[in-house]
């Protein structure tokens, strides 16, 4: 006789309002409104949803990227590819996104960015993350339902 595994309650997902600073290309500041957002269902990722107006295109934009980019960018300059964070003194991070478009520069207070990291990790621990279900379902992506 086969016992299926119970199926284990899925945490729910977080979002945190923060208010950010995106920096143009002559140097002025304009504030943003993003949203930071992680999901127990994609948990090795954080994303950060901009507004509309922030855009080129004027289209909603999310970014997506390794919560342990995060956690490192809070310490020390990190990131290679499309998305690097660092430091900026002790109150601010910068959040450096490329894209074909172009690039973007984003200044966060680091206290924002850092209650949702501590966030996050209550929901599901940096290093606890449960990849099971991510892997089922890149398997079955993969071998197409064979």
């Amino acid at each position: 006789m086969h016992h299926a595994k119970p199926a284990r309650p899925t945490p729910p997902a977080l979002e945190q309002v923060a208010r950010a600073r995106l920096v143009t290309p002559d140097y002025d500041e304009v504030s943003v409104r993003t949203t930071l957002r992680y999901t127990p269902g994609d948990p090795l990722a954080v994303h950060i949803d901009f507004p509309a107006g922030a855009s080129a295109d004027d289209a909603n934009v999310t970014w997506t990227f390794a919560r342990t980019l995060l956690a490192e960018g809070l310490a020390a300059p990190a990131g290679i590819g499309d998305v690097h964070l660092w430091p900026c003194g002790p109150a601010h991070t910068v959040v450096e996104l490329h894209s074909p478009q172009g690039m973007a520069i984003v200044r966060f207070d680091t206290p924002a960015l850092r209650r949702f990291l501590r966030r996050s990790c209550a929901v599901v621990a940096l290093g606890g993350e449960d990849l099971e279900p991510a892997l089922d379902d890149g398997l079955a992506s993969l071998l197409g339902g064979v």
